[in-house]
């Protein structure tokens, strides 16, 4: 019997041990594949932010990122400088820089330089961003995965392969939505979507702005150091680089101008350091025309091609730092210690100007962006991010390159939804530098701001997508606006209607209808758009901007009044068989309104507030990605 026991239970041993043996590359399998709903590949400043607005919508988000920091060229590339919407403050790109303003002390304290209104150090923007994304139960933030390829089912993408820097092994991440979130479009490579590199002739982007001929010409771009100052008498030298010659910096500040035939500096050695000054006795170099900008097209390159290539962008960057400290005399002047977790002391990555951009449902051009009301299709009113800085192109370094478009004249803008959504292919959507926009227009939407507003709705979008179960681009405009208006997210980029007006919300909805239009005006490094909220009502042109909408009766008034336009909301409800109840000042006031008289005349505001809360337009009346009315 003993026997008999002993050898069951050495069989059921050797069985159990046999079944263990075959089933353990299925669970070491299982242990690197990961299941999600959303997945943001890449951490950077679309890419955080994306994250982070999906996350708090309700659903599970992974964001996939290869270094160990978050937020891209804010952080990780160095260029902690903000460039634009100081005045436009919204949505996540408000949240962070009130973290910002609370970490140092208050605006004043991070308006150190003269190139933008905040600047910090990259690893306080870091950390701010980190804290950020732990507060998000829904969010799971992996590092050092490397970016491998996409997972996909004929032309559906259902997630994305990656290599464990740390430990050299492959992980699998599935996912209902994915969203491209690197810093050169590499996703939409691998998944097959059709994108454009360079520049668009006139004639193919419909834009006169003196590009004759396509090509692949893209900008220059930046591998940012971060100098401290270590104190009068502290010699922070480096050694002589290689192959260092001061004339290669020959222009660079007034302090060091030898070759008259280059272009004549503007500002001392002093100011171009105080370009991009930074709490913490910092400077953050980067440096156009004869700084360390630098002409590498490596967008097309394997990722070994890469680094080799980008070898020459940090020797330079070193020979300037150099130049700066022998030449100019600041020994005193040294690599940040205190900062990027590099070697070399330098940016953990280089600070790319631009990526593939896909082929989208809409492309997003210069006459989109001069002429909002005018040209082609209204798709300002499926506006979901703004932005309020030049066309600002870096192409010092290439003679070949095309040399306008250096703070190119523009009113403020909003970056419409279906630039975010390929014309082709499922399960993916666009944010950070590689969504649908002419190159000439990217010199605009690639700033920091615009970028972080731009992943906030692509972490909208693919949120209501996964929690609607519907395809990317069937989701509907007025349902990623309306989400994006409750987390403080501007639509229209009206100066005069931030999220800190009484009725933004109303405003902003009117706006994007397009019933009340904002008037656009190019203003140096601060563009503007404003709505007038005290202005009044003109009647011929409300006739013109509502004709989209169907035919309405109009009061026979030269300015509309609030009895005249009461009648006529009542009128639209009616025909529309919309509920109606009767204006009277108890109403009036609690929409926070006041002075109550029929025959006064009606503020912008006013009218906006009595549209959206009555007939709701927005709501009511829904447009297509071209912004074009659905007949319902």
């Amino acid at each position: 019997m003993r026997i008999t026991c002993h050898f069951t239970f050495h069989i059921v041993n050797k069985t159990l041990l046999l079944l263990l043996l075959l089933t353990l590359p299925c669970m070491l399998s299982a242990q690197n594949q990961i299941r999600t709903d959303i997945l943001v590949v890449g951490g950077g400043a679309s890419g955080i932010t994306a994250g982070i607005q999906s996350a708090r919508l309700g659903v599970k988000t992974i964001i996939a990122e290869e270094s160990s920091w978050l937020g891209g060229m804010i952080t990780a590339a160095g260029v902690s400088a903000f460039d634009g919407n100081h005045n436009i403050p919204s949505g996540l790109w408000m949240e962070f820089r009130n973290r910002i303003y609370t970490h140092y002390g208050g605006p004043d304290k991070v308006s150190t330089g003269w190139v933008s209104n905040t600047q910090f150090e990259p690893h306080v923007g870091d950390s701010i961003f980190k804290k950020m994304a732990s507060k998000e139960n829904n969010l799971q933030v992996m590092y050092h995965l490397q970016f491998k390829k996409v997972i996909k089912n004929n032309q559906t993408v259902q997630g994305a392969l990656f290599t464990n820097l740390l430990t050299g092994k492959e992980v699998s991440i599935f996912a209902k939505v994915t969203i491209e979130a690197t810093e050169l479009g590499d996703v939409l490579k691998s998944a097959g979507i059709p994108y454009d590199v360079g520049l668009e002739s006139g004639k193919i982007a419909d834009e006169n702005v003196g590009v004759m001929e396509s090509s692949n010409i893209v900008q220059d771009l930046t591998y940012v150091a971060i100098l401290k100052d270590f104190g009068i008498g502290v010699n922070m030298t480096i050694k002589r680089p290689q192959d260092y010659d001061p004339m290669e910096f020959d222009g660079a500040c007034t302090d060091y101008y030898i070759n008259h035939k280059r272009v004549a500096p503007t500002v001392s050695a002093k100011k171009m350091l105080e370009y991009a000054k930074l709490p913490g006795n910092k400077y953050m170099l980067n440096w156009p025309k004869y700084g360390n900008d630098i002409y590498l097209n490596i967008i097309e390159m394997s990722g070994a091609q890469r680094i080799t290539e980008l070898k020459k962008a940090k020797e330079q960057t070193l020979r300037f730092v150099y130049f700066i400290q022998d030449q100019l005399g600041y020994k005193n002047l040294g690599l940040a210690d205190d900062e990027f977790p590099t070697a070399d002391k330098l940016a953990i990555m280089p600070y790319h100007r631009e990526s593939r951009r896909v082929k989208g449902l809409v492309r997003y051009n210069m006459r989109y962006l001069a002429e909002p009301y005018s040209y082609k299709f209204p798709l300002y009113r499926t506006g979901i991010a703004v932005g309020d800085y030049p066309v600002d192109h870096h192409h010092k370094k290439n003679p070949e390159a095309p040399q306008q478009f250096e703070f190119y004249s523009i009113p403020s803008f909003n970056v419409p939804l279906g630039a975010l959504i390929p014309a082709k292919g499922n399960g993916l959507v666009i944010a950070e530098k590689s969504i649908s926009v002419s190159n000439v227009i990217n010199g605009a939407t690639r700033l920091q701001p615009c970028v972080m507003l731009i992943g906030q709705a692509a972490g909208t979008l693919a949120a209501l997508s996964v929690k609607q179960n519907q395809q990317i681009d069937k989701v509907s405009v007025r349902n990623v606006q309306a989400s994006l208006l409750k987390s403080k997210g501007m639509l229209m980029p009206y100066i005069d209607a931030t999220p800190d007006s009484k009725h933004f919300e109303s405003i902003q909805r009117i706006g994007a209808t397009g019933i009340l239009k904002g008037k656009g005006i190019p203003k140096n490094w601060a563009n503007q758009t404003w709505f007038y909220p005290d202005g009044f009502v003109d009647v011929d042109t409300l006739k013109q901007n509502m004709k989209p909408f169907g035919n309405f009766s109009f009061p026979h008034e030269k300015n509309l009044s609030i009895g005249g336009a009461i009648k006529l909301v009542q009128s639209i409800a009616i025909q529309h068989h919309l509920k109606w109840q009767n204006i009277h000042d108890k109403i009036w006031h609690s929409w926070d309104l006041i002075d109550f008289e029929k025959k006064r005349l009606i503020t912008r505001n006013e009218f906006s507030v009595l549209m959206d809360k009555t007939i709701d337009p927005f709501t009511n009346w829904p447009i297509d990605h071209f912004g074009n009315p659905i007949t319902q």
